[in-house]
């Protein structure tokens, strides 16, 4: 099947939906994660409505495309987005096209390969291709904060049992490591500043930070690379996703040091969260080991309160990680907490993606593990497929997140190939 001739539209499709700021807001009437969010599921589910798709939209939680008859079949993909942040040289939200990449927030998570998807639908319906299941390609709103669409979506509807998420890495997915979000407070009374905060999101590095109450020592902040702006002391950094800290730079990191060396609490809180005192990340398995990310902070009534991003290893119980934050020697709440996923390596569905992949890169590969978190795990047995290439640089939760238009093209020749391998 030549998927070729759908390219432009694609492309043309991203660029529209990347145009929609669909990064958590504050709840309207009737939309429940803010006004972006309910107009990119709108612009997504009529563009599914002119391709002949039955749709619904499920209270702008989520929404689903639907073809075919038979056992449910899922694509769970999201339209949710993380803030922008700093530092682009192409505008976050606007679809530019520069050096044959679309760039923009959501180009590869998970915007890009959502409506991929939704064109090697109609490329397969145009075709002639008959699925045998009843295809939902289900997208959701709230993905990088709290999965309340998919709660939405059991609520109202019902889950297929299987399926996969484009929203990870090739060749395929088989584990996830388990995601906790814990609050840990420090007790800090006459801190060394009267304010410090940084961080967006729970799930992204930390790429700014500052503190205030100075006069600062400019030399020690010169050691940390720290720099003054209107009286308060900036750390820069270089966000990543938290399922892969080491990719990024904690701007938190050397503005705790600065005041670590004058303040040997603020020493403890270093210790603690960047050089592991605790141990947590000794706990591993075969997915690997487990990564932590203090990505969000803020100072206030004498307490340092820290975000903390874990990624524990899929074999081991939640149990196991909690026992040694309950020696951290810091209370903590629990802010979010997803399961593990550890589907069968060699079970039908990983080893039909892995055959796909194959036949399309002309390799032999391996299942692997992440650490990071994909709808796949909503499923009794999902796995992650794509849109990451091995080799290639990652944009996801970074400035100028990009999609090639290369990799447009391949995805909507794996995908088709994917969905009809599994569906015939």
């Amino acid at each position: 099947m030549d998927t070729k001739r759908y390219l432009q539209d694609c492309i043309k499709s991203i660029a529209e939906s990347v145009r929609f700021d669909s990064s958590q807001a504050a709840p309207l009437p009737g939309m429940p994660f803010g006004k972006g969010a309910a107009d990119c599921l709108a612009h997504f589910l009529r563009l599914a409505e002119s391709m002949g798709f039955e749709t619904h939209n499920y209270d702008n939680y989520v929404g689903e495309a639907v073809w075919g008859e038979g056992e449910a079949f899922a694509i769970l993909a999201h339209l949710d987005v993380v803030p922008a942040g700093d530092g682009w040289t192409h505008p976050p939200f606007a679809g530019e096209i520069a050096d044959g990449k679309l760039y923009g927030r959501g180009t590869m998570d998970d915007k890009g390969p959502a409506i991929v998807c939704l064109y090697c639908l109609k490329a397969l319906k145009d075709a002639g291709f008959a699925p045998r299941r009843t295809i939902r390609l289900i997208v959701g709103c709230n993905e990088e904060n709290g999965w309340e669409c998919i709660a939405h979506y059991n609520r109202v509807a019902r889950m297929p049992e299987s399926g996969f998420s484009p929203d990870a890495d090739f060749p395929v997915i088989y584990a996830e490591k388990g995601i906790l979000h814990v609050c840990l407070r420090f007790a800090l009374p006459d801190a060394p500043f009267s304010a410090l905060y940084g961080g967006e999101r729970a799930n992204m590095v930390c790429d700014r930070a500052m503190a205030e109450g100075g006069p600062f020592d400019a030399a020690r902040a010169k050691k940390y690379g720290l720099t003054a702006e209107d009286g308060k002391l900036v750390a820069e950094g270089r966000s990543a996703h938290a399922s892969t800290p080491q990719e990024g730079r904690n701007a938190l990191l050397p503005l705790l040091s600065y005041f670590a060396e004058e303040d040997a609490r603020v020493d403890a809180v270093v210790n603690k969260l960047f050089r592991d005192e605790a141990g947590l990340t000794a706990l591993r398995d075969e997915t690997g080991s487990l990564t932590m990310s203090p990505d969000m902070a803020e100072y206030r009534d004498g307490q340092l309160c820290v975000t903390v991003d874990i990624r524990w290893p899929a074999t081991l119980p939640r149990e196991a990680v909690l026992a040694r934050l309950d020696a951290f020697g810091a209370p903590y709440e629990i802010e979010h907490c997803q399961e593990p996923l550890f589907s069968d390596r060699n079970g039908p569905l990983v080893s039909a993606l892995r055959r796909v992949y194959e036949r399309h890169t002309g390799g032999r590969c391996e299942p692997i593990a992440i650490g990071g978190g994909t709808y796949a795990r909503a499923l009794k047995n999902g796995a992650g497929f794509g849109p990451q290439f091995p080799g290639e640089p990652s944009t996801i939760h970074q400035k100028d997140e990009y999609i090639s238009l290369e990799n447009v093209q391949k995805l909507l020749d794996i995908y088709a190939d994917a969905i009809r391998a599994l569906t015939e």
